[in-house]
């Protein structure tokens, strides 16, 4: 393909992008709706344009968790970040919809987001519902919670604030487990008990939907931030790209 008409197609695949702004907003200049937008590090009185608490969910899917507790909780922001920009549209275009103020999705690398966007203690909690737990051992060097997520987590998180996580992956969990108490940045984690659904949307995420009608077990942690400094964490070469952070997304959420 020459490179003129690399241009025109690239041109006309991006005018086929519909223009979602401000609900979704990629963080490289990938496409309509670019980093252009964005100034680090985030003032999220600027970003929003008033002063409620924030609350972030890595990995967001299709947009099921960040749509219900937006409109459960108008007094709370909730931004969310996802890698798969098809899906990211997906949710971001649910939110577009119902014209909510205080959901938004950003396109891109959850780390990158944290590392470059998010200041110090500016979050009051941070969601990672069934992360995608890559599985063969070469790809483990990809899964989203590593020592150095944590310690970003906690970075962002002030003291009380809370990390999440749920999973249907038992060795997983207990991996993430592990990572956060040695981190010794939180407290001990509490165990949000399950309850049943009152309908079929009655669900933190498509994915949990359909694990629990499956009947396999959900494993579920909230730990507090406790007092404890951060240390200062940037990204480096030892901190790779992961890939999707999600699982796909269902058909038919």
């Amino acid at each position: 393909m020459t490179p003129g008409r690399r241009h025109v197609r690239i041109a006309r695949m991006n005018a086929a992008i519909p223009d979602l702004r401000p609900w979704f907003v990629a963080l490289r200049d990938h496409a309509r709706g670019t980093a252009r937008d964005l100034v680090e590090p985030f003032d999220w009185k600027i970003f929003w344009g008033n002063d409620r608490p924030v609350e972030l969910e890595v990995g967001s899917g299709r947009g099921l968790f960040l749509l219900n507790s937006a409109l459960a909780h108008p007094e709370v922001n909730w931004l969310g970040v996802e890698i798969e920009f098809k899906e990211g549209r997906y949710a971001a275009r649910r939110l577009q919809k119902r014209s909510l103020p205080n959901a938004r999705i950003l396109g891109g690398d959850a780390r990158d987001l944290i590392d470059r966007f998010v200041v110090d203690g500016s979050v009051q909690a941070v969601h990672v519902y069934f992360p995608d737990p890559w599985w063969k051992r070469r790809h483990h060097k990809r899964r989203l919670f590593t020592a150095e997520f944590v310690q970003q987590a906690a970075r962002i998180l002030p003291a009380e604030g809370r990390l999440h996580l749920w999973t249907d992956v038992g060795e997983y969990f207990s991996l993430a487990c592990g990572i956060v108490a040695e981190s010794e940045l939180f407290d001990a984690p509490e165990r949000p008990p399950e309850r049943p659904p009152q309908n079929d949307l009655d669900y933190l995420t498509n994915f949990e939907r359909k694990k629990r009608q499956a009947g396999e077990t959900i494993r579920r942690a909230v730990w507090r931030r406790n007092r404890k400094p951060s240390p200062a964490v940037r990204r480096t070469e030892r901190w790779p790209l992961p890939g999707r952070v999600r699982r796909e997304a269902v058909p038919g959420e």
